[in-house]
């Protein structure tokens, strides 16, 4: 075995490390296939993370030249200025059921990580804010939707084989037209938005959402950014993470929260296209793209990636305007039926309580996983 460091000029490499999990998901019915075009981006040295990181990426290939695994490991630069802290990342780790696959990719991992001078790898951890992050440890059995991270059981004891130990988990919550919201709850949340002046603005178009783009962004800085580990978003990185967004974008299902001009809290929603993705094997053309612009149309699944109120008004009564604000416009809106809160943060205490008044099944579990070199 011997593990392959791909060149950014070397095609063939990358597209071998792009197919990959096609070839290992091939009859895993719950995966849903990433969009090519969006991976071949990561190896493009425009692509916005190169502006304040590094990665390389690598491939486990046998004697006989078949690829049996791949991983990518990163320094991200702003990541480690921001916490004085000497940290790498690992992302697109896919691996055969072979723990000597997994310790031949994570020693090469490890060899470029010291090299850097770091001493500690956590993930997996994208390079981008929408990339996501977390091992899938409960829940196999349900479809992963549109841009979160799918993969086998045996995946956690690889690599807690090698040592990695969990640093928190993260949870995916799900409610339908039958899920029960507390009248006294939604009582109370439309109490609280008329007593301390909170209002949510109703975007019905592409135009008037990017109007609030800027509010989203220091949104996202002040009550996201530094609890989830991350510095505060770039000008790039939003600008990436709106163009991977606003094609499928539905305006009623961003939805921000204001105090007098001031905006205090934001929930990001959009449709779930992951049954096109699965019908078009992510590739866009030659048909790809129209059966994900009509599935964003028709699809019955809405995905809430990301919620955020900032410090000075959680435990007031913020999260549950906002999931009003979901239920009154989208659970009540003759297309969707179902919607998916994505990875809710184990010591986010503050947002946990306030839903939990809510019937919220949570479903799906992730771990974050980290080790000391």
């Amino acid at each position: 075995m011997k593990i392959k460091q791909i060149s950014l000029k070397d095609r063939q490499s990358k597209k071998q490390f792009i197919d990959l999990p096609f070839t290992l998901y091939q009859n895993t019915e719950q995966w849903v296939p990433p969009l090519r075009s969006e991976i071949r981006k990561i190896f493009d040295s425009s692509y916005p993370f190169y502006n304040y990181g590094d990665a390389v990426f690598g491939l486990a290939q046998d004697q006989n030249g078949e690829n049996l695994g791949r991983l990518a490991v990163a320094n991200n630069h702003r990541y480690n200025d921001f916490h004085e802290s000497k940290t790498a990342f690992f992302y697109y780790f896919e691996c055969v059921d072979d723990p000597a696959v997994a310790e031949a990719l994570f020693a090469w991992g490890f060899d470029w990580v010291e090299s850097q001078g770091l001493n500690h790898i956590l993930g997996p951890k994208g390079l981008m804010v929408l990339d996501g992050f977390g091992m899938l440890v409960e829940g196999f059995e349900y479809q992963p939707v549109f841009r979160q991270p799918y993969n086998p059981k045996y995946y956690p004891e690889l690599i807690e084989a090698l040592g990695f130990k969990k640093v928190k988990d993260v949870f995916t919550g799900r409610i339908d037209r039958n899920s029960h919201f507390p009248e006294k709850v939604l009582r109370a949340a439309k109490l609280v938005k008329e007593r301390l002046g909170f209002w949510s603005p109703h975007l019905k178009t592409k135009k008037e959402l990017r109007t609030i783009i800027e509010d989203l962004k220091a949104l996202y800085n002040n009550s996201l950014a530094e609890p989830a580990g991350n510095p505060p978003i770039t000008d790039s990185d939003m600008d990436a993470m709106v163009s991977q967004l606003m094609w499928i974008a539905d305006p009623k299902l961003v939805k921000l929260l204001y105090k007098e001009n001031k905006p205090v809290g934001w929930m990001l929603g959009y449709p779930d296209i992951s049954d096109a993705l699965k019908k078009a094997n992510g590739r866009l053309f030659p048909t790809g793209w129209a059966r994900i612009l009509l599935e964003s149309k028709r699809t019955n699944r809405i995905i809430l990636n990301g919620i955020g109120i900032i410090d000075d008004y959680q435990r007031l009564g913020g999260t549950a305007i906002l999931l009003n604000e979901v239920y009154n416009s989208v659970m009540q809106d003759e297309q969707y039926d179902q919607a998916e809160l994505l990875q809710m943060r184990e010591e986010n205490i503050n947002i946990l309580l306030e839903v939990s008044s809510f019937d919220i099944d949570f479903h799906k579990t992730h771990r974050l996983y980290e080790k000391y070199l």
